[in-house]
């Protein structure tokens, strides 16, 4: 056991291992427990997910798996950190990686990620129009940006270098709001918005290990710790015996929140090393690509059709796997794998690229893929009219 005797600086990966496995366990076996007594009491309360036009699902489903994140990823972190401030004193915060600057954007975080998660649950249980959805987004982006914890400069992204304070928090702002919201659009067949956050967690524990972040690290972890039971209850948990579940807005609220956090820390953490490319910029983001397309794209699709973008349809990624055939699990397994492609891609790409150059190619291959997708759907319907309603 961990004394206050050990000398942190000679057991980095020690330490960071036991932390970084704690936080996950704790995460796991939480969120085991409490997910079969939120699905109890869903069945009870007769507390199910909507079926309409827009809903590719059937049968009573509970949305309210996202219940579970917050207090598991709160029981996790906190009980670590207890455990190593009561065996090692202040040295404990060495051990979480924790300086004054990265406990006051966590209070604040903490703070934002409370919000989101009633907001979240608020919507889940009674519905809540986007308008008032959206004012709490920014208000809960704004706590985290408020902190300094924001983009900084864009180091010649689209020429631009150091910018006002006033622009700076503003396209933080709408940068974190972008993040929240393409997690929760994109939570529209079973495992894909946890399986890709899950990925995108994973590269975030990684980057941030490498940079001795390590409090980034844990957070990561115990995000991946409560998607992951989340995922089993949600892909092949059965309606029948009532074991399956969504994570609803509660859930895809608080992860998207989650996830953009970790990219403005990850960015910082790279900025603050001495990178004054672009580059950095690529490295904290490039995990939310997918999504982050996926909802631009679908807000251009809207728009040039004379529809308001924040009006329902289908017409997302999933949508259109779905319109060709798919099953959900191949359609969810299959943007999974073009996530990781995305990665590894730009990864490669940002050794020799600018990000803007980046960006472009992204969105390129992005735009003429779901093209490709258009042509073949518009094809199997010619066919097969019967199928024309999976994909508007």
């Amino acid at each position: 056991m961990l004394t206050a005797s050990v000398n942190i600086s000679d057991l980095p990966y020690s330490l960071w291992t036991v932390n970084g496995a704690m936080v996950l366990i704790v995460s796991i076996v939480v969120t085991s427990l409490l997910i079969p007594r939120i699905l109890t009491l869903s069945h009870r309360r007769h507390l199910f997910d909507s079926i309409d036009e827009r809903k590719i699902h059937d049968g009573f489903i509970p949305r309210l798996g996202g219940i579970a994140f917050v207090p598991a990823i709160i029981l996790a972190l906190s009980s670590v950190a207890g455990l190593d401030l009561l065996l090692m004193g202040p040295q404990g915060l060495q051990a979480l990686g924790t300086t004054g600057g990265n406990i006051i954007s966590l209070c604040f975080g903490l703070c934002a990620l409370m919000l989101m998660y009633l907001l979240g649950l608020a919507d889940d249980l009674m519905g809540i129009g986007w308008k008032t959805k959206l004012i709490v987004q920014i208000i809960a982006a704004y706590l985290i940006v408020g902190t300094g914890l924001s983009l900084g400069s864009l180091n010649g992204f689209l020429g631009i270098y150091e910018m006002p304070v006033w622009v700076d928090q503003l396209l933080s702002v709408l940068v974190i709001v972008l993040v929240i919201n393409a997690i929760n659009l994109i939570d529209g067949i079973d495992g894909l918005a946890s399986a890709l956050s899950s990925m995108a967690c994973g590269y975030y524990v990684v980057a941030s290990y490498n940079t001795s972040a390590y409090s980034n690290a844990m957070l990561g972890l115990a995000t991946i710790g409560t998607l992951l039971p989340f995922f089993i209850y949600n892909v092949f948990g059965s309606v029948r015996y009532g074991k399956k579940i969504f994570m609803g807005d509660t859930g895809a609220l608080t992860t998207g929140l989650i996830l953009s956090f970790l990219a403005l820390r990850v960015l910082r953490v790279e900025y603050s090393n001495g990178n004054t490319s672009t580059v950095p910029l690529v490295v904290a983001f490039t995990p939310l690509v997918v999504p982050c397309l996926d909802v631009v794209r679908v807000v251009i699709h809207r728009i040039a059709r004379g529809q308001s973008p924040f009006c329902a349809g289908r017409c997302h990624i999933h949508h259109k796997l779905l319109a060709l055939g798919l099953r959900q699990r191949y359609a969810m397994l299959l943007i999974f794998v073009i996530s990781g492609f995305y990665i590894a891609m730009n990864l490669l790409l940002c050794k020799a690229l600018s990000a803007f150059s980046i960006l472009i190619i992204d969105s390129i291959v992005w735009f003429a893929g779901n093209w490709l997708l258009t042509l073949l759907i518009r094809r199997r319907q010619n066919r097969m009219p019967e199928t024309r309603l999976l994909y508007q």
